[in-house]
């Protein structure tokens, strides 16, 4: 899955377009959605589906498989939320369901925000705006540590897979279990080999313990999309003001 979004946030028609301004467009549009309506946080997903789908040709199966599978995390813990106990038995609680649902369609609305930065934005771009709105060096540096290892870990674990496959494992369920139980046990001492080799790589190429990233340059933001988002984030203020006015819960 890293890979796939590592390389949908590479191909997509918005990954050229400034890191910053995309930052900025998703942040808003998750405050507002914690504070706005269930109809103004619909349709905010949906302008956020618009624009990670229609505008930057993320495929459509593959944005609302990511969004589905994280909407299920949710999905797990209605039952302590929409399930009352009353004089011992278990019973549906109409508020607990009202509250339930406010929860999923805020939830669905922010993880919308967060797949359109995500698959529209490289996380080396992401990293320069975190350096340039200063955040903290050892962070980045543990971020970016991080995010390396995540590929030596999958590189290490298809490798580990595909020599069990040649060696004839994985053959039926039981030899399946077992094999996969073997590859789990030896999966981190392996990829920790690795991630040694790659630490004195670094040592003996005169790294000082410091890892510098590129400087943030500026990218441009075409005047359509700044007009969109000006003016699609005052008709969606102006829809919340309303909806306030009038005293809809």
């Amino acid at each position: 899955m890293i890979r796939l979004i590592d390389t949908l946030s590479h191909g997509n028609r918005l990954s050229s377009a400034s890191p910053l301004w995309k930052c900025g467009f998703a942040a808003a549009m998750i405050v507002l959605a914690y504070a706005a309506h269930p109809a103004v946080q619909a349709a905010i997903a949906l302008w956020m589906a618009a624009w990670t789908v229609v505008y930057a040709r993320v495929p459509a199966r593959i944005y609302l498989a990511m969004l589905g599978s994280g909407c299920l995390f949710f999905v797990a813990s209605l039952p302590a939320l929409a399930v009352d106990i009353r004089h011992g038995a278990l019973a549906l609680s109409e508020s607990g369901l009202h509250t339930a649902a406010r929860l999923f369609v805020r939830a669905a609305c922010c993880l919308s925000a967060m797949l359109f930065l995500i698959l529209t934005t490289p996380m080396l771009r992401l990293f320069q705006v975190l350096q340039k709105l200063r955040a903290p060096q050892l962070l980045l540096e543990l971020m970016l540590v991080t995010y390396r290892f995540l590929f030596l870990l999958l590189d290490t674990a298809r490798m580990m897979h595909t020599a069990q496959r040649a060696r004839g494992g994985h053959g039926g369920f039981k030899s399946r279990i077992a094999d996969t139980a073997a590859l789990a046990a030896r999966l981190f001492d392996r990829t920790m080999h690795r991630y040694r080799g790659l630490s004195h790589g670094l040592a003996s190429r005169g790294f000082a313990g410091d890892i510098r990233l590129a400087p943030y340059e500026p990218a441009a933001l075409p005047l359509r999309y700044r007009l969109e988002i000006a003016l699609g984030g005052a008709l969606l203020l102006g829809f919340e003001i309303m909806l306030r006015i009038g005293g809809y819960e």
